[in-house]
C-alpha cells in the first residue's frame, strides 16, 4: 500500500534543512519549502553543508517527499520584456536550487497577463518555459508544477484548460505537471464539495491535463465562497471548503502517493496550527492504514 503523503509548508529559517525537522515534529511524511526568500529575486549562494544535512535528514526524519515553491515575484506571463527576462532568470535559479537539493517538483504560479490578454499571456508562459528548459538540460529531473489559481485580476491558470494549453505549447512536456490548490479551486469556480461536483472536477482534470500530471495538492480552506475569484486561505474546516471537500480527496485512492500539503495561515508564536490542521485531515480518512505512521 502506497498510502497518503501529508505535510505542510515549513519555514527555512536558519537553513533549508530545518524544514525537515519541523515536518518530523508534526509527524508528517511530506514537506514544502521555499529555496530562498519568497519575496526576493535572488538568494544566497548554495550552502554545501545544508545540502548535506538535507540529504541526511530526509530519511532520518521520515520525510519521503519534498517540493519547493517558486518566488511570488516571478511572472512568466508578463508582456513587459524587462520583467519577463528577470522572471526567466529567477525561475532558472529556482530550478537549479531544487536540482542541487534533489527536489523533484517546483510549484510555480503561472503568472498574470497584466493587460495583454489571456491567449497572449498563456503563450508567453510556454515560450518562457521552452527557453528555460533549453538552457537547463541538467535540470531535466526537476518538474514544474503549474498551480491552479483563484483567478484574481489578470492572473492566469484559474482553469485546468489554461494549464493544459500551457503544457501543450511546451516542447519538453515530461518536465511539466500541475498542483491543485483547494482554496484556489473553489474560488475559481470548481465546487468539489459534493459527490457530483467532485466527480465533475475529476472528469475535467482527466479531459484536460490528465490525472497523472497532478504532482501535488495544496490543502487550504477558503475565506471566500465558490466562484469568488478571491484567494484567501483559511484553516481546515474554518472556511467555505469545509471538511467535506477534503474528505472526497483524502479517500480517493487515485491520490495515494500524491502529496497533500497545507498552506494554511501561520502564526509567529508557533501555536501548533499545522498539527491541528493535519489532525483535522486525519480524522476524515476512512482507512487508517493509508495514513503516515506518525499520524495514525
Amino acid at each position: 500500500m502506497v498510502g497518503l503523503k501529508l505535510g505542510a509548508h515549513m519555514s527555512i529559517a536558519g537553513g533549508i534543512s530545518n524544514a525537515l525537522d519541523a515536518a518530523a515534529a508534526a509527524h508528517s511524511n511530506a514537506v514544502q519549502v521555499f529555496m530562498k526568500s519568497n519575496r526576493q529575486w535572488s538568494g544566497p549562494r548554495l550552502d554545501a553543508e545544508d545540502m548535506a544535512r538535507w540529504n541526511a535528514q530526509m530519511p532520518a526524519c521520515g520525510v519521503s517527499y519534498a517540493v519547493s515553491h517558486a518566488a511570488y515575484l516571478i511572472n512568466l506571463a508578463s508582456p513587459k520584456d524587462p520583467l519577463w527576462e528577470k522572471s526567466i532568470a529567477a525561475y532558472m535559479d529556482e530550478l537549479r536550487r531544487a536540482h542541487a537539493y534533489g527536489i523533484r517538483h517546483v510549484v510555480l504560479h503561472p503568472g498574470a497577463h497584466t493587460g495583454s490578454g489571456v491567449q497572449a499571456g498563456l503563450q508567453r508562459i510556454a515560450d518562457a518555459l521552452n527557453r528555460i528548459h533549453a538552457q537547463l538540460p541538467d535540470c531535466v529531473d526537476v518538474i514544474t508544477l503549474l498551480e491552479l489559481m483563484a483567478g484574481q485580476g489578470s492572473t492566469l491558470g484559474y482553469t485546468f484548460a489554461h494549464l493544459a494549453q500551457i503544457i501543450a505549447n511546451v516542447e519538453e512536456k515530461e518536465r511539466m505537471g500541475i498542483c491543485i490548490d483547494t482554496c484556489h479551486a473553489l474560488a475559481a469556480g470548481y465546487d468539489f464539495r459534493t459527490d457530483e461536483g467532485y466527480a465533475a472536477m475529476m472528469a475535467e482534470i482527466e479531459e484536460t491535463v490528465g490525472l497523472a500530471r497532478v504532482g501535488c495538492w495544496h490543502f487550504n480552506d477558503s475565506e471566500y465562497d465558490h466562484a469568488s475569484r478571491r484567494d484567501r486561505h483559511a484553516h481546515i474546516g474554518e472556511g467555505f471548503v469545509g471538511v467535506e471537500g477534503f474528505r472526497h480527496i483524502l479517500n480517493d485512492l487515485r491520490w495515494d502517493g500524491v502529496p497533500m500539503l497545507l498552506e494554511t495561515p501561520k502564526s509567529k508564536d508557533g501555536d501548533g496550527k499545522d498539527v491541528k490542521n493535519l489532525q483535522a485531515l486525519v480524522a476524515l480518512v476512512l482507512d487508517v492504514r493509508r495514513l503516515p505512521e506518525g499520524l495514525r
